[in-house]
């Protein structure tokens, strides 16, 4: 199963992830046109800024196992599936408690206060790469699955430490 995994080092704070986020979950679907909608689109993913580090880290839904946010939603506007662990929110049920959001460990649900219900993040289901993903120049968002994601960045390592030995060895 593909999930969206973060590479915080390649994160240049530059925010395009949040900006396709809110357009995908536009009604037009384009940034000129989300601009002028109303409610006014909303993201799904959030760009922190660590100064103590002075890195930017894109934060995403971690869809976790046994998601905290579906067991206390009282209305069942979350929920998630059992096989690829997605947690779909239904806008229609939602009331606006905010006690899914009280509850995420990563501080990962939003609110639509116009409308009064939470917001969180869908892996895009209509598109076959998310959003963020596409628009994320820099490679810090990658959409794979986990195996594949830890081979390729044991492999950079290992190129890494490669170099260094050879850069270190004296001839």
């Amino acid at each position: 199963m593909k999930e969206i995994l973060i590479r915080p080092e390649r994160c240049m704070g530059c925010r395009s992830c949040e900006i396709a986020c809110a357009v995908e979950h536009s009604q037009t679907k384009s940034l000129f046109g989300a601009v002028a909608e109303k409610p006014v689109p909303r993201k799904r993913v959030y760009v922190e800024f660590a100064p103590e580090y002075s890195i930017s880290v894109p934060m995403v839904c971690r869809h976790c196992e046994d998601a905290p946010c579906v067991s206390v939603c009282a209305t069942g506007a979350l929920s998630q599936d059992g096989i690829i662990r997605v947690v779909t929110h239904d806008m229609e049920a939602c009331i606006g408690c905010w006690t899914c959001a009280s509850v995420c460990n990563y501080g990962m649900i939003g609110r639509n206060k116009e409308q009064r219900i939470a917001i969180k993040c869908d892996w895009c289901p209509d598109l076959e790469l998310p959003a963020c993903v596409s628009a994320c120049h820099t490679g810090a968002l990658v959409y794979k699955e986990v195996e594949e994601f830890s081979g390729s960045k044991r492999a950079e390592a290992a190129l890494k430490l490669a170099r260094g030995v050879t850069a270190g060895e004296s001839r």
